[in-house]
């Protein structure tokens, strides 16, 4: 991959408001403006509209990131969840049957954010790397499971998501400049990972780079849309997106 000036990329990947720069170390904001750019840069990045995912054949997501609305569908309890996760709106239908009561709609509405948040990270964390709440701190090289050498990036949480304790080791790859494998700490003190899985077999969708491998589990049906027939996937009624 041909290299791009540092400061360049810099400039062009701004960081969001409330990451933490003044803790993070430059050499991790460095390689996370390299990890953009390799995903297909931020400009392509920010234009990204309509991503669908099926996560590990449990659900399916379909979210518009200009908006926040999302849809997702649970086969195994017949829901189907209309959030909007900027404003925590939204309606939900379980067992075919739409919630009306408030205290009982706002339950469903908060964990299908909880579900969007979960699951949208395992999608799209590559191009979270200097969101609001992060702290970033290069960790040095190290080995992957598959042996190649990568850099590997800390991630720390504040007062961000609903389980800010975690952190997250990330493996660039040395070359590419692509994550190939993320390591998953259900608290920021352990020193041992709760998990290790793959982050590969990356494609291009619609000017953005996505991978769906993670090992034994995984990704599927993932598409990026430039448009979608609203009318019919933002309402309680079933949808293919066949």
């Amino acid at each position: 991959m041909e290299k791009v000036n540092g400061a360049g990329l810099a400039s062009s990947n701004p960081a969001a408001e409330g990451f933490n720069e003044k803790n993070s170390d430059p050499e991790a904001i460095k390689i996370a403006d390299e990890v953009m750019e390799a995903m297909g840069g931020r400009a392509a990045w920010d234009e990204t509209r309509y991503l669908r995912w099926n996560f590990f054949g449990r659900r399916t997501l379909l979210w518009d990131k200009k908006t926040g609305d999302v849809r997702i569908d649970v086969p195994a309890d017949s829901a189907i969840y209309l959030i909007n996760v900027n404003n925590d709106e939204g309606k939900v239908l379980v067992k075919g049957q739409e919630l009306s009561t408030n205290d009982s709609l706002q339950k469903y509405i908060e964990q299908g954010k909880k579900i969007w948040v979960n699951d949208s990270y395992w999608l799209v964390m590559p191009f979270k790397l200097k969101d609001s709440g992060v702290t970033l701190n290069y960790v040095g090289e190290d080995s992957m499971q598959n042996g190649a050498m990568a850099d590997v990036l800390e991630l720390r949480f504040e007062q961000v998501g609903f389980t800010p304790q975690n952190k997250y080791q990330v493996y660039v790859d040395k070359d590419e400049r692509l994550i190939k494998q993320w390591a998953y700490y259900s608290e920021a003190q352990l020193d041992s990972p709760n998990f290790i899985t793959p982050w590969t077999d990356y494609q291009d969708y619609n000017g953005i780079k996505l991978s769906g491998n993670r090992g034994e589990r995984g990704l599927s049906d993932i598409a990026v849309f430039d448009s979608v027939p609203r009318a019919d996937i933002f309402t309680l009624k079933p949808y293919s997106y066949n």
